[in-house]
């Protein structure tokens, strides 16, 4: 009774492993016929491609197009180097804004410093008088 019962299912294993191989030889089948199907399609349906120059000459093209888009639609002018003294630069940053004796008066730092100290200076600056 137990040789039996292994023969089945010794029997039983053996069916199921030749079904296995007999559906994946089928899939393979399907997929095949299914890769053809799609490429008769697209040759019945899209034409080839008839590029006028090599891949490689498309592909710098489209590489030097995206550099251009990168640095703008206008060629850049090269710049000079413009030796100019801090004086001149103030006055064309500011305009009329910009005098030098302003700079001149306003001194030492220190000095002002010392004068906001302690209470006097605080008073002055209630007052309105500020030191400034």
């Amino acid at each position: 009774m137990e040789k039996r019962k292994r023969a089945i299912t010794a029997r039983r294993q053996h069916l199921k492993s030749v079904m296995l191989q007999i559906a994946a030889t089928e899939l393979e089948k399907e997929s095949a016929a299914k890769e053809q199907e799609k490429a008769d399609y697209l040759a019945e349906h899209c034409p080839p491609l008839h590029l006028p120059g090599s891949m490689q000459e498309l592909q710098l093209e489209d590489l030097n197009q995206k550099l251009f888009d990168l640095r703008g639609k206008f060629k850049r002018p090269p710049l000079r180097r413009v030796r100019m003294s801090a004086d001149a630069m103030l006055r064309a940053l500011l305009g009329s804004k910009h005098k030098e004796k302003d700079l001149r008066d306003v001194g030492d730092w220190r000095k002002n410093i010392e004068e906001k100290s302690g209470m006097e200076g605080r008073k002055k600056m209630f007052e309105g008088g500020g030191g400034e």
